[in-house]
């Protein structure tokens, strides 16, 4: 399973790709209004760190939604990810919210958070208040992925909702029916290739599949199975194509070398985020059939030291 800092940026990507199907499912008390025509604009952690400092966890997504017609005002959300709910500190939420507040000069603000597992002690609202007078009452919306039951999403047309059935409440014996609904999910309602490949991996991360299920996976569902082996066969291609092209000017065999490496770079990137300059210096220094080699294992491998051993 990823580290912390793993599920941070899953969740941080997840969210900035689908910000109107990520607040529909999220925050759907507030977002029952967000019609497509509202405009969604990501506001940069790094703007916000500068005033509040680090102490925040590292997925803290601010989102500023407006209306076109300008009748209703600007609504911001924040949303976090908790992936050990006893880390969780309403009191941090709280003083986090009223920074913003204070920063963008509104009152209109909603925090969400997001738990990747459950804890019947995780506190709901605040209340700071003495004998005589009430001083302030906090809360926010929250969503514990592994109480919902997944089942109840296979059908849902959200793509942030299908993506995370892994994460939701199953029973052992339809673990391979979960990761079935939630990969054609995927290739119903996304288009890009590159994003199906993206997620893909976020599906893989959180469904955990061993070698016996995946080859499970691979029988009962033989289509969806050539679809994401086309999908890396495809990229593979499109990367010697275009290497072919560079080889008309630059030499063939050159040409070719630098479109395999351009489409494995491609790969990790999507995957595995900004790549480290021990895996530049490998791809750097790699042969053909090596690059190819780690094209075609790229989507059954967890990290990047494994892949490149």
């Amino acid at each position: 399973m990823a580290n912390r800092k793993s599920h941070d940026q899953n969740f941080k990507n997840l969210i900035l790709d689908y910000p109107h199907e990520a607040l529909a499912f999220f925050a759907a008390e507030e977002a029952e209004d967000l019609t497509p025509s509202v405009k969604i604009t990501p506001i940069r952690q790094e703007q916000l760190k500068e005033r509040l400092g680090d102490r925040f966890h590292e997925l803290d997504v601010p989102l500023l939604v407006e209306w076109p017609d300008g009748r209703r005002e600007a609504l911001l959300f924040t949303l976090e990810e908790e992936t050990d709910p006893n880390r969780f500190s309403i009191h941090r939420l709280a003083h986090y919210t009223l920074h913003l507040s204070e920063l963008f000069e509104t009152e209109r603000v909603v925090p969400v958070v997001i738990f990747l597992h459950s804890n019947q002690n995780i506190a709901e609202s605040l209340h700071i208040k003495s004998e005589r007078h009430s001083y302030l009452q906090f809360s926010y919306l929250h969503t514990e992925l592994s109480r919902l039951p997944a089942k109840q999403f296979f059908g849902s047309q959200n793509i942030v909702a299908r993506l995370n059935l892994p994460n939701m409440n199953w029973a052992d014996k339809d673990k391979i029916e979960v990761y079935a609904s939630a990969i054609q999910g995927l290739f119903a309602l996304e288009s890009s290739v590159e994003k199906q490949l993206k997620y893909i991996d976020f599906v893989d991360i959180y469904s955990e599949l061993n070698e016996d299920e995946r080859k499970a996976y691979q029988r009962r569902y033989p289509q969806e199975e050539s679809k994401m082996a086309g999908l890396a066969e495809r990229l593979r291609n499109e990367g010697m194509q275009q290497g072919m092209q560079q080889g008309m000017q630059q030499g063939m065999q050159q040409g070719l070398h630098e479109g395999i490496e351009g489409a494995l770079r491609l790969q990790l990137k999507l995957k595995f985020g900004e790549l480290p300059e021990w895996v530049e210096v490998k791809l750097q220094q790699a042969s053909d059939s090596q690059l190819t080699h780690w094209l075609t294992r790229i989507l059954s491998c967890d990290n990047l030291s494994e892949l490149l051993e």
